[in-house]
C-alpha cells in the first residue's frame, strides 16, 4: 500500500495575494488583523500550508500509527462562512484544557471543534481573549514539540 500524501504542506504561495482574493470582502480586513495578532504573538512570519491556510511556525509529529508530517504550529484560514483558526496546543494537559475554556467562555460568540475555533465575525468576540488563546496555545505547542 502507498504512503498517503500529506494535503497541508507549506507552500511558495503569497500570503498577501491569498489574502486578497478572501470573500466576503470584510474577510480580508480580518485576515490582515489576525495576521498582524499572529506575528505578534508567534514572532513568525506567515505562510500559506496547503491552498486555504496561513500558518506560523511548524512542527514535526509522529503518529503511534507512524505516520508522520509537519504541519503548522498555529495558524488560520478566512473561510467564506466562518474564520478557521487552528489551537493545538491545548490539548496537551488537563489544565491547559480547563484554561482554554475559562477563555473561550469569555471570548463571544464562536463554535469549537476538536482544535478549531471557528469565529463568524471579529467584531463578535473580544480580541484579548483571542490573543491570550493564540498564546497559550502557541506556548503549549513550543513545550510539546521543541525545535
Amino acid at each position: 500500500m502507498a504512503k498517503a500524501e500529506l494535503k497541508t504542506t507549506r507552500t511558495d504561495a503569497e500570503v498577501e495575494t491569498f489574502v486578497a482574493a478572501a470573500e466576503p470582502a470584510r474577510r480580508q480586513d480580518e485576515a490582515r488583523q489576525l495576521i498582524t495578532l499572529f506575528r505578534r504573538v508567534t514572532g513568525e512570519e506567515p505562510k500559506m500550508w496547503g491552498p486555504s491556510i496561513i500558518g506560523f511556525g511548524s512542527y514535526n509529529y509522529k503518529y503511534d500509527s507512524g505516520r508522520e508530517g509537519m504541519m503548522c504550529r498555529t495558524g488560520f484560514s478566512p473561510r467564506k462562512a466562518k474564520l478557521s483558526l487552528y489551537l493545538m496546543g491545548a490539548y496537551c494537559t488537563a489544565e491547559a484544557q480547563a484554561e482554554q475554556d475559562r477563555l473561550l467562555a469569555l471570548l463571544g460568540k464562536h463554535g469549537m471543534g476538536k482544535s478549531c475555533l471557528y469565529i463568524n465575525r471579529l467584531d463578535q468576540i473580544d480580541m484579548t481573549i483571542l490573543e491570550q488563546l493564540i498564546a497559550n496555545n502557541w506556548d503549549l505547542m513550543n513545550t510539546r514539540y521543541p525545535d
